[in-house]
């Protein structure tokens, strides 16, 4: 039977294999980042905008070595791990007095620019789940009025599976696999507690979907024609995705992706999406 290793949506036989062996006997004093770029090139392996899909790549080697099908060189260096040691978001200094009503909403783009600290620092410290580092490609957004932030959203690379956004699309686990990188996951949504203004929260979202399909586009060199969400339901009744026309896909299972109990271990969330394009389901299930 013909040996196949599927990794990250990556098929793996025994020819491929041979020819990692090959690479790795044919530079032997190479360091494992390049033998993995080098695979990347010879397979053609990238990303949507177009780079390698280097750290991808070499967790596949590494499970190969695990696996007794390769040995890869020794470790020639190891640098510090920017998570472990990435500092908590600065805490935000801001004017807190009630914002009532407002004349117009800027909404500006803040990752790499001088606001993301901002961002930050607002998420951190009044949403309720906190900051954390967003996974993938992703986008952060401050909502401002009158130069006064009042709401702040992020969207990031899209889950890997949920049942009801799947069924919904009606893609094929093979079409998800090519074109899930064409959904983003709005991954935190903030109104500033000092905000009273009646609706607003849907207003934001209203406005944020005429403007994320271009920015992703421009920033990472490929369009999204879906965005999806999870709302909490402890403690959300997902209101303002209803009143923005995002539409209520059914729910999570309260499981997680690598959960082999089947049984529920976490709040079970409602997802929400919103389609960029009418014509969203052919492109996903293109493939």
């Amino acid at each position: 039977m013909e040996l196949e290793i599927k990794y990250q949506g990556k098929r793996v036989n025994s020819e491929k294999i041979e020819f990692i062996k090959r690479l790795i006997t044919d530079h032997p004093n190479a360091s494992r980042r390049f033998l993995s770029k080098k695979l990347c090139e010879a397979w053609n392996w990238r990303q949507a905008n177009g780079h390698l899909k280097d750290m991808v790549c070499r967790g596949l080697l590494l499970q190969l070595e695990r696996s007794g099908y390769i040995k890869l060189p020794p470790i020639k260096f190891r640098p510090n791990n920017p998570l472990a040691n990435r500092s908590k978001p600065t805490k935000i200094d801001i004017d807190k007095t009630p914002i009532y009503n407002y004349d117009q909403i800027e909404i500006k783009q803040v990752r790499r620019t001088p606001h993301e600290k901002l961002y930050n620092g607002l998420i951190d410290g009044y949403h309720y789940l906190g900051y954390v580092y967003p996974i993938g490609e992703y986008l952060k957004y401050i909502f401002f009025t009158r130069g006064r932030p009042i709401g702040c959203i992020c969207f990031s690379s899209a889950v890997r599976h949920i049942k009801c956004r799947d069924q919904f699309i009606g893609w094929s686990k093979s079409q998800r696999e090519a074109n899930l990188h064409l959904i983003a996951y709005n991954t935190r949504f903030l109104i500033l507690p000092w905000v009273k203004i009646d609706c607003l929260a849907s207003q934001l979202l209203s406005k944020i979907v005429k403007v994320l399909g271009n920015d992703w586009e421009r920033y990472f060199n490929h369009p999204v024609y879906f965005v999806e969400t999870f709302v909490d339901t402890e403690r959300f009744r997902g209101t303002c995705y209803k009143a923005g026309n995002w539409i209520y896909l059914g729910k999570t299972t309260g499981r997680g992706k690598n959960d082999q109990t089947f049984r529920v271990n976490r709040s079970i969330k409602a997802v929400w999406g919103y389609p960029l394009s009418k014509n969203f389901r052919e492109v996903l299930q293109d493939g």
